[in-house]
């Protein structure tokens, strides 16, 4: 949830190799040509998302998707402020400004997110909101192979959605509502991989995503601050929410920014097509969430092509 509007020209500010930003060292350019390094990230980020999705779901009860979603953010940027403890001052305003559209991204595709998980399947909401970043990564790319893979990733995760309404049977149609909130949240991701990629070439290490966990936080303060409150008194529940808030926020979030520099974007774009097929079996082993015999071809298709692009990715150039 990686892409500047210059993605495929060399030495352009953000894109892939250009001086000033982390693929645009040395360490950085050595970094950027290790897609295997990239996907085993990426699936970390997937796995720990998922889990993290999953146990929010406990807290929807008390304090509703916009709380959940509120304390998952706030939490988050209280762990990662105590331990990058960013330097603020010295920042510049289009740090400010790359740092703060990264963080609105945030808050809307969570926000949004977590409003479709109220409502969907965890593995039909995550292959609808899908959509975003594999429709960024078929505009951003520019050879003939990758859009091979990003066709073949659309194909597994159609088929996916199709036989993704396991919450309650196969014949049950999805609630609108949900399906809305899934495609605004598509659309936030998409917008979360282009204002990622620039807030990590903006500020180095985790001081950039800790202020962008707070501005995400401050911006949903509004929506969930009452269903938030509710967890107040109840160790339990806050425990749960401190564990969403690493589980879904913290690692996964702190893995991708690494895999950012470690693939061009368009193959960050088609990594996370592992996002469906994660998700889904999380909605099983952990939710009871039974998954069609009919989307186990369409996740073994999805892996596959997200194999196949981090196999087959091609350095950047050097600037």
């Amino acid at each position: 949830m990686t892409a500047t509007a210059t993605p495929a020209v060399p030495g352009a500010p953000g894109a892939p190799g250009a001086p000033g930003t982390p693929a645009g060292s040395a360490a950085g350019g050595r970094a950027a040509s290790r897609p295997g390094a990239a996907a085993l990230l990426v699936l970390g980020s997937c796995t720990s998302l998922q889990a993290g999705a999953a146990l929010a779901t406990r807290l929807f009860p008390v304090t509703g998707a916009s709380g959940a979603t509120l304390l998952r953010l706030a939490l988050a940027a209280a762990v990662l402020l105590g331990l990058a403890r960013p330097r603020v001052r010295a920042w510049r305003p289009a740090q400010w400004r790359a740092v703060g559209l990264y963080g609105l991204s945030l808050a809307g595709t969570n926000g949004f997110f977590y409003a479709a998980l109220a409502r969907l399947p965890l593995g039909t909401a995550v292959t609808i909101q899908f959509l975003g970043p594999l429709t960024l990564a078929a505009v951003l790319s520019r050879r003939g192979r990758d859009a091979g893979w990003v066709l073949l990733a659309a194909a597994g995760v159609l088929t996916l959605g199709l036989a993704g309404q396991h919450g309650g049977g196969a014949g049950r149609s999805l609630d609108p509502a949900g399906v809305a909130c899934a495609l605004v949240s598509a659309a936030f991701w998409a917008l979360y991989i282009v204002a990622g990629s620039r807030a990590s070439a903006a500020v180095s290490g985790r001081g950039g995503l800790a202020v962008a966990m707070t501005v995400g936080a401050l911006a949903l303060l509004p929506f969930g601050a009452q269903g938030a409150w509710h967890v107040t008194g109840r160790p339990h529940l806050l425990l749960i929410a401190l564990g969403t808030a690493v589980l879904a926020s913290v690692v996964p979030y702190t893995l991708e920014l690494a895999a950012m520099r470690r693939a061009p974007r368009r193959v960050f774009g088609i990594l996370l097509s592992l996002e469906p097929a994660v998700a889904t079996l999380a909605g099983w082993v952990l939710l009871g969430q039974r998954t069609p015999l009919a989307a186990v071809p369409a996740i073994a298709v999805v892996i596959l092509a997200s194999a196949g692009a981090a196999l087959t990715a091609r350095a950047p150039a050097p600037a």
